[in-house]
């Protein structure tokens, strides 16, 4: 049913549109500003795992078997009715 999903026609009638709703002049900031929304979102989620690797290693070479302490299971109540 849908073999192409996105033809170039398709791309011109969304180029088309856009430019009708925004007009031409402001696309250009709207591009420039989504641009620097996603590097910011890029180096964002690279920090992340950066801050996440190294809280895994730090973990787990600072932690021993000694260390975790087991939870105990919680009690069962008795339902009251």
């Amino acid at each position: 049913m849908l073999r192409n999903g996105l033809e170039p026609w398709h791309l011109i009638v969304v180029a088309l549109v856009l430019i009708m709703l925004f007009g031409s002049k402001k696309l250009p900031d709207a591009a420039r500003g989504l641009g620097k929304s996603m590097r910011i979102l890029k180096s964002e989620a690279r920090a992340l795992k950066a801050d996440d690797a190294a809280a895994t290693a730090t973990a787990t070479t600072t932690a021993t078997p000694g260390d975790v302490k087991p939870t105990p299971a919680p009690e069962a109540h008795p339902h009251t009715s």
